[in-house]
């Protein structure tokens, strides 16, 4: 059941399955947060209470905002741990939204226990030719929604699981709407610098998730290293994926995101 929580500007749409101690999953850019549809099964089992919830100007969230930048994202995630009450959480922050997750986590330390960083940007790293482009393209004028459907559907290389497609399909319909459409060019054009600046203040044990064919990295399984040197992370390499390995990979990536907050953030003991 879709609930909403008022910020500032609007309004973010979110759920909340399971009992225990909380999980927070965050989407990225331009997705939604069924983005997780195969990842909150696996953690409500394990014992974990789970909230997602979408972007601003993303999905049943408000395109009224001011901002939709990290730092934005990063305060509408420590209202919702602050509004459920069940904190400190762990954060699950997949592509812009791990740097959001970086802020939050220096911003209140007592507010998080431990990240899961899948396909992170946390800082402006050197991107492929390609990938420059397209970040220039889904700026300009009426083809870029076009240009951005296309790039999208290449982040998820093997096209697995078998309902990739219908979830690929609810993310071109929703950023159909100009408004959203307007949204998402605003979130687009987010720095990383504020996450970069603050990796090494960042105290919580993390995971770091990355498909070895994630095309918004040149040199993936390298920048996964990068991120892991700087904040002391545990590093999975899943081969094959792409940008979203926790929806293209669920039997690799679940189990490795249990036992990761099974060690850091345990679930109840009766799950």
């Amino acid at each position: 059941m879709t609930e909403h929580l008022t910020r500032p500007g609007g309004t973010i749409a979110f759920d909340v399955q399971g009992v225990g101690p909380l999980v927070v999953c965050v989407p990225g850019m331009g997705d939604l947060r069924s983005s997780y549809r195969h990842t909150v099964p696996a953690l409500v089992a394990a014992g974990h209470r789970v909230a997602t919830f979408d972007l601003r100007g993303h999905g049943e969230s408000a395109t009224t905002f001011d901002s939709f930048d990290d730092s934005a994202a990063a305060s509408d995630l420590l209202a919702l741990i602050d509004t459920l009450g069940d904190g400190p959480a762990a954060v699950l922050g997949n592509s812009m939204t791990a740097a959001a997750a970086v802020i939050a986590a220096t911003d209140r330390p007592d507010a998080v226990s431990a990240l899961v960083l899948i396909g992170p940007f946390v800082r402006n790293p050197k991107q492929s030719a390609l990938t420059r482009w397209i970040s220039k393209v889904v700026l300009r004028g009426f083809w870029g929604r076009a240009a951005w459907r296309s790039y999208f559907g290449s982040l998820t290389p093997s096209g697995e699981p078998a309902d990739t497609a219908a979830h690929q399909a609810e993310v071109r319909a929703s950023l159909a709407r100009p408004d959203q459409w307007r949204a998402f060019q605003r979130t687009a054009a987010s720095s990383h610098a504020e996450s970069e600046s603050r990796l090494s203040r960042v105290s919580v044990p993390s995971l770091v998730v990355m498909g070895s064919k994630d095309r918004d990295f040149p040199e993936p399984a390298a920048e996964a290293a990068w991120i892991a040197g700087q904040l002391g992370s545990e590093v999975l390499l899943v081969d094959g994926a792409g940008h979203y390995p926790m929806a293209e990979q669920p039997a690799i990536v679940n189990p490795a995101v249990v036992r990761f907050l099974a060690v850091h953030v345990p679930g109840r003991a009766d799950a």
